[in-house]
């Protein structure tokens, strides 16, 4: 069976992404087993996080395209996007780290819709910096929904058996309550059970969190759960997807935390992320579900502090990279529904 090959971005090469892609692609034997890693960045800030680690810096291999990948242990097939970036500081907000993070991205995205590479992974990148370089997206997962042209998309949190779902991320929350509508709701719960299906648990139970403390309480705290969330999980459920919610978000997540729920809907951003990342830390990874192709990226952030000290965890990337690995082959189902649910 064919493995699946992966574009593995080098992230903001001014963090600690090039250090955890050298200690998890030089490291981490096995992954290779089950996937073609391939990174997209800059073989100078490779060799020199390498060097940061105690490795090789000649286990480098610039390469053209993907099917020059040799997926050798202890080598790390890279393609160079651009000229070196060597003259780039480590641990500092950077304009032309942000650049270039964003192009490392584009590139394997280019390389994903011309059916090169099989799915993506991404090291952190830095939304300042980003920002800095002249590229004002809220964060990656609206950047490959932009490259893709895909509207229906979630930003999913996993960790174990659990995915958890999220309705809107990287906006304020005044702006997240009005992006909570009825279609955005059921175009959500669409996904995750097509979801499930893919990775072989059709009519996995979802269970939606409440917007507002205790779900709205029959009204008395907001009318968003009865009159937006209730209605579109009625009318997935009418769709033979079994969903049930709203419920409080206080009660559900920590259920889902024990194994009752293992699909859960957060709300906004920090409903999910924080509990998430309270009780699994490295352990988590975020997936993007909805695009063509899979996405998975680690769940931290870009690490300044550390950066070039040789000590920041591979963990969250290495799980990154398997889980993207075993999601690949089956992925068609996801983006099928994306794609006949857009509105």
């Amino acid at each position: 069976m064919k493995l699946p090959t992966l574009a593995v971005t080098l992230g903001d090469i001014a963090g600690i992404g090039p250090e955890i892609v050298a200690k998890a692609l030089l490291g981490h034997r096995d992954l290779r087993e089950s996937c073609v890693p391939i990174v997209v960045g800059d073989a100078d800030a490779l060799r020199r996080a390498i060097g940061f680690v105690g490795g090789d810096p000649t286990a480098v291999r610039v390469i053209d395209s993907p099917s020059d990948a040799r997926n050798l242990p202890g080598t790390i097939d890279l393609i160079q996007m651009g000229p070196s970036l060597a003259h780039v500081p480590v641990g500092e907000l950077s304009a032309e780290a942000g650049d270039a993070a964003y192009r490392f991205v584009v590139e394997a995205c280019r390389l994903a819709r011309e059916g090169e590479v099989d799915g993506i992974v991404t090291p952190p990148l830095n939304k300042a910096a980003m920002h800095a370089g002249g590229h004002n997206w809220p964060g990656h997962t609206e950047l490959l929904a932009h490259q893709f042209g895909i509207d229906t998309f979630s930003l999913v949190l996993s960790a174990e058996d659990l995915y958890l779902f999220h309705l809107t991320t990287h906006v304020s929350m005044r702006q997240a309550i009005e992006d909570i509508t009825f279609e955005r709701t059921l175009q959500v719960l669409q996904l995750a059970d097509a979801f499930a299906r893919s990775i072989g648990k059709p009519g996995e139970l979802i269970g939606v969190a409440g917007l507002n403390p205790h779900a709205g309480e029959n009204r008395l705290f907001g009318t968003e759960d009865a009159d937006i969330l209730a209605p579109a999980v009625a009318a997935a459920r009418g769709l033979g997807v079994n969903a049930v919610g709203p419920l409080p978000g206080d009660a559900l997540i920590p259920a889902a935390v024990r194994g009752k729920y293992n699909f859960v809907i957060a709300c906004y951003h920090d409903q999910g992320h924080a509990p998430f990342k309270a009780v699994y830390g490295d352990d988590g990874v975020n997936i993007t579900v909805g695009l063509p192709v899979v996405r998975v990226s680690v769940d931290h952030g870009t690490a300044f502090d550390i950066a070039g000290q040789g000590v920041a965890r591979e963990a969250s990337l290495v799980l990154a990279i398997a889980r993207a690995a075993a999601l690949a082959p089956g992925w068609e189902v996801v983006a099928h529904t994306a794609r006949t649910t857009e509105l």
